[in-house]
């Protein structure tokens, strides 16, 4: 019975991990398919907030902020990998649901752009702030930079409250141990 709980936990926790991940490559597609319908590549279509954000297509072959120009296809692969890591996390930990959710917004936004990478050999990017200088990005982008903040916090407050709940019940252990 105890097998079958976790199974069916772990189960649960998969189907939402690929769930979001899903969604997630849905969303970043569907807006680049948007974007590359109404602006040509290297045009600004439209200030979508103006002074603050602005619509321009441009197609990047490198990876983020156009580093590593030209190495799409490792790109492609190490998205794979963190793909398949964050499924082997995600299984192997019993994480609590909203980790499950920001590791699996990483994972889709990487799958998101391997997906462009492999399809057209760049990823299209369209996001451009216009009150700083920042390299052009992407819905997939978002994901990943805001997942990867929120796991690291998630992780990290978990981990702790994880911690100190293995050393309470390790002191109540030892205290009934004692008193036997």
């Amino acid at each position: 019975m105890y097998t079958a709980r976790i199974l069916s936990r772990r189960a649960g926790r998969l189907a939402t991990f690929l769930t979001v991940a899903s969604l997630v490559v849905i969303i970043d597609q569907a807006t680049k398919a948007a974007v590359r319908l109404v602006a040509p590549v290297g045009t600004a279509a439209r200030q979508l907030i103006p002074g603050i954000l602005a619509l321009y297509h441009v197609e990047n072959t490198g990876a983020a902020f156009s580093m590593g120009e030209g190495a799409g296809p490792v790109f492609a692969l190490l998205a794979l990998a963190v793909f398949i890591g964050a499924i082997v996390w995600v299984l192997r930990e019993d994480l609590p649901l909203r980790l499950v959710v920001s590791i699996a917004s990483v994972a889709g936004g990487g799958i998101g752009n391997m997906v462009d990478r492999i399809a057209a050999g760049s990823v299209t990017d369209f996001l451009a702030t216009t009150f700083i200088d920042f390299p052009i990005f992407n819905v997939a982008d978002i994901f990943v930079t805001v997942g990867v903040f929120v796991t690291l916090v998630g992780y990290t407050v978990w981990d702790t409250r994880h911690a100190r709940a293995a050393k309470e019940a390790s002191e109540i252990a030892e205290s009934a141990a004692d008193e036997a």
